[in-house]
C-alpha cells in the first residue's frame, strides 16, 4: 500500500525525475479519454473502466468526468482504496469468498453502491448472510464463462438456476450478467477478436432471454476490454464495458491489429536510466524486473531507434545496441513502454504527471498491492 511523500515536486523538470519512474504523459492521456468518449457516443453502452490497471483514484475520477457511470475493480481491497477517495459506484469482478473478505464487502456496501460477481450458489448465500447481517441489500451479478475458461457459471440454465437463488433472498438484488471474455483481448487479428466475441455475445444472449422467459428481468451484461470493447458496443447485447488499458496502452496491446478501430495512445512510461556501458553493443539500465512487468514480453525502448531491451534481473535491464544506433551516454534518460501495463503500475508507489517537458502532478497510486 502507499508509503512515503512524493518523489519529485510539480513543476520540476522531467530531467529531475529521479529514476526508475512510473511516468504519465497527461497530453496523450486526455487524448485517450476523449478517443473512448467518441468512440461510445451513440452506441447505447455506458462506460464502467476497471480500475486493476491505474488502481488510482485520480484517475478514476477523471474518468468519471469525462462520462465513466463509475469503475470496477478486483479485490474488496481495491474497492475501499476507491470509496475512500470518494469513488462512490464499484463493480467487484470478482468472487469475494471467505468470511473476512465477505463482511468487509458489505460493510463497504453501506457507504457506497457496490456491486459484485458470483459463481456458485454457496458464495450467493455466504453474501446473503452477511448482507442482511449489516442491513444492507447487495447488488450481485452472475458471472457466467463466455469462453475464457476462468471463473464462471455456464450459460444457460446453470445461471438461471443461480438466478432464482439470488431472488429467492432478500438481501441480495439481481443485478444482471458479467460476461468477460479476457482471453479475446489479445487475440491478434482484428477478425478473430470480433469473431470470439460474437460468441461470447451469444452465449449472452441465450442466457439473457431464458431468464426473461423466466420472468427474472436482467437490467444489465458487462464486460469487454480494450481489445474488444467496440465490439461488445455492436453486439446490441451488452450495455456496461470494462475496458481498462486504453487510458495507458502497452507493448502487447500495441502487438494487436487496429484496423479500423479506435487508436490510443501510450501515455505510461517507465523512465530509466543509463547505469552502465560496458560494451559497444550493450547497456544496463537501472529498471529491471522491479521495475517493468515482463509477463507479457519485454518493455521496448520508445522513440529510440536500435535498441532492444533484451534481458531483466531484479535491479537491472539489458539493452542491445544495434550497429548503426547511437550509443547513449551514461546517466542518460530513456523511456520504456512496459510489456503489461497494470501488473507495471502495481510496482508503485506514485506516477508522475508530465506535460510540456515539466512535472505537472503526482498521483498516489492508492490501491497499489492491494491484494485481499
Amino acid at each position: 500500500m502507499l508509503t512515503g511523500i512524493p518523489p519529485i515536486n510539480p513543476g520540476a523538470s522531467i530531467a529531475a525525475i529521479d529514476t526508475p519512474a512510473l511516468v504519465l504523459d497527461l497530453d496523450a492521456f486526455d487524448r485517450n479519454l476523449a478517443t473512448m468518449a467518441n468512440a461510445l457516443r451513440g452506441s447505447g453502452a455506458r462506460l464502467r473502466p476497471h480500475a486493476k490497471s491505474h488502481k488510482c483514484p485520480e484517475i478514476a475520477k477523471r474518468q468519471i468526468k469525462a462520462g465513466a457511470v463509475g469503475i470496477c475493480c478486483q479485490k474488496v481491497s481495491e474497492a475501499e482504496a476507491f470509496v475512500d477517495a470518494g469513488v462512490l459506484d464499484v463493480l467487484v469482478t470478482n468472487e469475494i469468498v471467505g468470511a473476512a473478505k465477505v463482511h468487509r464487502l458489505v460493510r463497504l456496501a453501506s457507504r457506497a453502491r457496490i456491486a459484485v460477481c458470483v459463481d456458485d450458489a454457496r458464495n450467493a448465500l455466504e453474501l446473503a448472510a452477511a448482507a442482511g447481517d449489516a442491513g444492507v441489500v447487495l447488488d450481485v451479478l452472475i458471472e457466467i464463462n463466455v469462453g475464457a475458461d476462468r471463473c464462471g457459471v455456464l450459460p444457460g440454465e446453470p445461471a438461471l438456476t443461480l438466478a432464482r437463488t439470488i431472488q429467492n433472498v432478500p438481501s441480495l438484488r439481481f443485478a444482471g450478467l458479467h460476461a468477460y471474455q479476457g482471453s479475446a483481448q489479445h487475440l491478434r487479428s482484428v477478425a478473430e477478436r470480433r469473431t470470439t466475441i460474437e460468441r461470447a455475445a451469444a452465449a449472452a444472449r441465450t442466457t439473457k432471454e431464458l431468464l426473461a422467459r423466466a420472468g427474472i428481468p436482467c437490467a444489465t451484461i458487462t464486460g469487454a476490454g480494450t481489445g474488444s470493447f467496440m465490439f461488445e458496443a455492436a453486439s446490441d447485447v451488452y450495455n456496461e464495458l470494462q475496458p481498462g488499458s486504453y487510458i495507458f496502452m502497452d507493448a502487447d496491446y500495441h502487438a494487436n491489429a487496429w484496423d479500423g478501430l479506435p487508436q490510443f495512445e501510450q501515455s505510461l512510461f517507465v523512465f530509466t536510466s543509463v547505469m552502465s556501458t560496458p560494451t559497444p553493443h550493450r547497456i544496463v539500465v537501472d529498471a529491471g524486473l522491479k521495475a517493468s512487468s515482463i509477463d507479457s514480453g519485454m518493455p521496448v525502448v520508445s522513440a529510440y531507434l536500435g535498441l532492444e531491451f533484451v534481458k531483466a534481473s531484479d535491479e537491472h535491464g539489458v539493452v542491445r545496441v544495434a550497429d548503426n544506433a547511437r550509443m547513449p551516454a551514461l546517466g542518460e534518460q530513456l523511456r520504456l513502454i512496459p510489456g503489461h501495463c497494470d501488473p507495471t503500475v502495481n510496482l508503485y508507489d506514485w506516477m508522475i504527471c508530465i506535460r510540456d517537458q515539466r512535472v505537472e502532478a503526482v498521483w498516489p497510486i492508492s490501491a497499489r498491492g492491494a491484494l485481499v
